[in-house]
């Protein structure tokens, strides 16, 4: 629980803008690693020269971090949250399990890049996303998805 109460006390600075944080995950993590890109339908005809400032990349960023917000504030409590979004992951997106490690090491870049952070906060973040990637492991060999 110490883990999640350290991860949401830093996480106030990326609450405060979903769209600019979002877009600049999602930027990151497209240049970062070129093939997650095409995981995105939409994305994929964007030049990596411009992806950063995309209103339709921040857009998508933004509702990723809300979801993960939401998983954040469940404190482990989130099988009502997670397991919805495993299974489109999974059966709609087939979304990889090493993806939302890829999508974590970015976050926590962005994380420390910003004032705040505790310095115990990455590895409080890292443990937070270890359990919720966990989770989506056993949904994923649950519905029988190789992620």
């Amino acid at each position: 629980m110490a883990d999640y109460d350290l991860v949401l006390k830093c996480w106030e600075g990326i609450e405060a803008d979903y769209v600019g944080h979002g877009g600049e995950v999602l930027t990151r993590l497209f240049k970062e690693h070129p093939d997650t890109q095409k995981l995105f339908p939409k994305f994929v005809s964007i030049s990596q020269s411009d992806l950063a400032g995309n209103a339709a990349v921040a857009a998508h960023g933004a509702t990723v971090l809300k979801k993960l917000g939401e998983l954040l504030k469940a404190k482990g409590d989130h099988d009502a949250l997670l397991k919805p979004l495993a299974t489109t992951h999974a059966n709609t997106h087939k979304i990889a399990l090493k993806n939302f490690r890829l999508i974590t090491e970015v976050l926590v870049k962005v994380m420390e890049e910003k004032p705040g952070l505790d310095p115990a906060g990455p590895s409080a973040f890292r443990r937070v996303m270890d359990v919720v990637i966990g989770d989506i492991d056993t949904y994923y060999k649950e519905i029988g998805f190789a992620g």
